[in-house]
């Protein structure tokens, strides 16, 4: 049977690390890791926004760095430890930013939220203790229209506060 063919290239069975299984994707080496979570894997909540990494609604974790997966390619991640919103947290048990972005009612449309969440793990992960200043910085890159700006502060704080409390 021949191999799917695209544009690009022949196409490739590639196994990446994601959510902590391997899972295997058939496609070239320079597909963005968006389209193979989407597309090939059905993980829908890194979203496509611009294409470009200016957007953050496809924000994942690769080695628990917060990365744009639009223009990351499978390539790139092969090896890499690779997290997406859906495999934040747990059945029952989401991520203390998940936890605090519900209790905050911080998304309205939700088309970002997954993305600023991503970010937001990764803040807290390296600066448990953020100020309002980096709370910012770390979410400059993600856009929001809706204006839940405030809202998104105030569930990184309290996901900040929750996360202390849980390790002492």
């Amino acid at each position: 049977m021949p191999r799917k063919q695209n544009h690009r290239g022949d196409s490739l069975k590639t196994t990446l690390n994601i959510n902590g299984r391997s899972q295997t994707v058939d496609c070239t080496g320079d597909t963005p890791l968006l389209y193979a979570l989407r597309n090939d894997l059905g993980l829908n909540g890194p979203k496509f926004g611009c294409g470009m990494a200016q957007c953050g609604a496809c924000t994942v974790h690769l080695d628990g760095a917060a990365a744009r997966s639009c223009v990351t390619p499978v390539s790139a991640a092969v090896g890499m430890r690779i997290t997406t919103v859906e495999g934040l947290g747990r059945e029952g048990q989401p991520h203390p930013v998940q936890a605090a972005f519900i209790a905050e009612q911080a998304g309205q449309c939700g088309y970002c939220l997954s993305g600023m969440v991503m970010s937001a793990a990764a803040l807290l992960r390296d600066n448990p203790d953020p100020s309002d200043a980096d709370i910012r910085a770390a979410l400059n890159g993600n856009l929001c229209r809706c204006g839940s700006h405030v809202r998104i502060l105030r569930a990184v704080k309290r996901a900040a506060a929750a996360m202390k409390q849980e390790a002492a």
